[in-house]
């Protein structure tokens, strides 16, 4: 108020908040969307100078941030890329290492649509690579769309080191008097010396009740969260560029009791891509291009192997989609399943029909290194296997099988020593004490 503080004062400390663009004490970057406000002050009508508020402000909110918490924020990049679908993989993995997220949100004539967001420090140049390996058939759109909180944080400012004690243009100590005399007192002290009362308190036990339970009280319906989404990453965008991967679930009872019950007493179910694994396995792959019909037995052996020990459902599926005029072929290889998929009709396609059509009824899990077919499959709430993980998880069966036989083996061994009496041992030992003796 007028009467603690003058308003000419009180006018000049909002000068000088605004004549300066002020410094965050993490990596000594602008400080954005900070409110300020004047909550107190106290000036000597003999000794008090404008100078005096201008540095009393530029310390008093030095001091206010080495006391907050602070978050570091980078700019973002929203990007639409189209490019071959068979270059998808790749693109997903360059945006998972640049710490970005992105959605497939259109595929039509074999070409693909990714949207989504990245920081810019990262997707600065990015555009280049796209250009090299998809060798021009690439294109890459950016726009910047705001700052927001960064996922490397630590490593940033670790990388900067930035130290706010002694940045001696943004000093965090503040200046003062005392019998005529001024001393510097470190921002960790300056509540002991201050002239003025803190307006900051603890709450009190009986208002911090009130507090955590207006907090409890408060919330946000899940429609209204979407919607903010939606403004803040997707404006302009038509319904099918929704952004899933930063929607927030707000789980309820109702839903735990449903996913309670969609999971019990569930089958495991395994569907593999074979052509996929075929080519991805590098003794099959040596072995399909001599003889595909030997790789794709070979598999079928080894999953029926793993089938013996993994007591679930194994399906592999195969491509017939370029063969004219054929049907959908299901048949049994010893203990395990079987499909040829009809004419125009992919593996991805009878998978995702699959895995869609049964998730009722059995926990699936889809094995394939084919990236589109992984994020599909996944928002279907599937499990996902690579080819490589595939391959290791049979490896690691074997070997545990083996070490099994051994231990067995070794345990069920009989030799004749141990089934004969004791009286009989001993004569046998004399009998090798003479025989030794003789031939000396």
């Amino acid at each position: 108020s007028e009467d603690t503080l003058s308003v000419n004062y009180q006018r000049l400390i909002l000068q000088h908040i605004s004549e300066k663009a002020h410094k965050g004490v993490l990596t000594g970057s602008d400080i954005t969307d900070i409110k300020i406000t004047i909550v107190s002050g106290r000036a000597h009508k003999k000794h008090t100078s404008g100078g005096d508020f201008r540095e009393a402000t530029y310390r008093a909110i030095r001091q206010g941030l080495m006391e907050a918490y602070s978050v570091l924020l980078e700019p973002y990049y929203s990007f639409r890329l189209e490019l071959p679908e068979n270059m998808v993989g790749r693109a997903l993995t360059d945006i998972n290492l640049m710490k970005g997220s992105g959605e497939i949100i259109d595929k039509t004539n074999e070409k693909v649509i990714i949207e989504g967001v990245a920081p810019v420090r990262l997707m600065r140049n990015y555009h280049k690579e796209v250009i090299a390996y998809t060798k021009g058939l690439g294109r890459l759109s950016q726009a910047f769309i705001g700052y927001f909180p960064s996922n490397d944080s630590e490593q940033i400012v670790k990388e900067i080191g930035y130290n706010p004690l002694t940045d001696f243009a943004n000093p965090s100590h503040s200046i003062f008097c005392k019998n005529g005399t001024s001393f510097s007192v470190p921002w960790y002290e300056v509540k002991n010396y201050m002239h003025l009362e803190s307006y900051l308190k603890e709450l009190n036990l009986d208002d911090k009740d009130k507090e955590v339970k207006r907090q409890e009280e408060q919330f946000i319906s899940q429609e209204e969260i979407e919607r903010i989404i939606q403004k803040t990453f997707f404006a302009n965008k038509t319904d099918k560029s929704k952004w899933k991967k930063h929607t927030i679930r707000v789980s309820t009872k109702e839903d735990k009791v449903k996913t309670y019950e969609d999971n019990f007493a569930k089958d495991e179910c395994l569907l593999i891509d074979g052509y996929n694994i075929i080519y991805a396995w590098p003794e099959l792959k040596e072995l399909s291009d001599v003889n595909m019909d030997a790789a794709r037995l070979q598999l079928l052996d080894i999953l029926s192997n793993y089938r013996g020990v993994k007591k679930c459902r194994i399906i592999v599926v195969f491509d017939a989609y370029k063969v004219p005029g054929h049907q959908e072929e299901i048949s049994k290889y010893k203990n395990i399943y079987v499909v040829y998929t009809k004419e125009a009709q992919t593996a991805d396609d009878y998978i995702e029909k699959f895995a869609f059509s049964n998730r009722k009824k059995y926990n699936i899990t889809v094995a394939t290194s084919d990236a589109l077919e992984q994020l599909i499959v996944r928002g279907q709430g599937s499990k996902l296997l690579s080819a490589r993980e595939l391959k290791q998880e049979i490896e690691r069966v074997n070997e545990m099988l083996r070490r099994t036989y051994i231990d067995v083996e070794s345990s069920n061994r009989n030799s004749i020593i141990k089934n004969i009496s004791s009286h009989v041992k001993t004569k046998l030992n004399e009998l090798i004490k003479d025989k030794k003796r003789f031939r000396k």
